[in-house]
């Protein structure tokens, strides 16, 4: 049992990625949501980070893992799959929007755009809402960022690295490299993209 897992990804099929990982493959679930943009520029042969949850299908025993992006997604899914009448697949095809949009939806109580989600009924829309109103409201703030292809280059790793050191929690470093790259892709120092991260989390030294 994993609850992290980096890997190359061997294929993408329209539910599963396929990683391997020492040698051993291993099939992992995605919700739609997070899957469609990796299917929209397959990430074959890269390196790909997942946050899993293990759970057990039914009468079957089937071991199957989950995939997602972070673990706030992660803990959005076993929210989810807590509803007595969500099963871990509903609970993953259900996220065919971003989680944010679902996370509001369940807050306002809006039966209506629960009901527009794959698989989901009157009856379960009122069932999240029962359970979950009031209860989501860390995952109001979940991006809807792609999944992270992990091929960065040098520098970026070593700044990955010293936001590690510093006590930043890998995705959330991971999101701030991004962030910061995709607006200035110019830079190619690590001392420099730190330091470009510090003014951001800094924003008083902007003025």
């Amino acid at each position: 049992m994993f609850s992290h897992i980096r890997g190359t990804v061997l294929s993408l099929d329209e539910q599963q990625v396929l990683l391997e990982v020492a040698g051993l493959g291993y099939a992992i679930v995605l919700p739609p949501c997070l899957l469609e943009p990796l299917r929209r520029n397959p990430p074959v042969q890269l390196s790909l980070e997942i946050y899993a949850s293990l759970t057990i299908e039914g009468n079957s025993g089937r071991f199957t893992y989950f995939g997602f992006h972070s673990p706030i997604e992660r803990d959005f899914f076993e929210a989810m799959i807590s509803v007595a009448s969500i099963g871990p697949r509903s609970a993953a095809r259900a996220f065919a929007q971003p989680m944010a949009v679902i996370a509001k939806a369940i807050d306002d109580g809006d039966t209506a755009l629960l009901m527009r989600l794959p698989g989901i009924g009157k009856q379960k829309a009122r069932d999240i809402i029962a359970k979950l109103q009031g209860k989501v409201g860390r995952f109001l703030l979940i991006p809807g960022a792609d999944m992270t292809v992990m091929s960065p280059p040098d520098f970026a790793e070593e700044a990955l690295t010293v936001l590690q050191q510093l006590g930043y929690k890998l995705a959330d470093a991971q999101v701030l490299i991004r962030e910061i790259l995709d607006d200035q892709p110019e830079l190619n120092d690590a001392e420099l993209l730190l330091a470009q991260i510090y003014r951001r989390r800094n924003p008083l030294l902007l003025r």
